[in-house]
């Protein structure tokens, strides 16, 4: 599974990668989370509000930071 964060690097873009990051390795989740903050890439998934959330380069979440439980129900629905 390949996992996404989009995002320039503002706050909420960071709470996103570090919740992402935090909800795969306690659920021991075979991943790979990129953060990409190339504006041009971000644009390439017609994303207009960030934070957004890719998974297997399909746009799952954007413009919002789930709670944890809904992150883990959004991962695990791709796996």
């Amino acid at each position: 599974m390949e996992i996404k964060i989009l995002g320039t690097g503002c706050p909420n873009c960071l709470t996103l990668e570090k919740k992402v990051r935090n909800v795969v390795n306690e659920n021991s989740i075979d991943a790979k989370i990129t953060m990409v903050k190339d504006i041009l890439q971000i644009m390439s998934y017609n994303i207009m509000s960030t934070p957004a959330l890719v998974i297997d380069e399909e746009v799952i979440l954007k413009g919002r930071v789930p709670k944890d439980s809904e992150l883990l129900a959004l991962i695990k629905s791709k796996n």
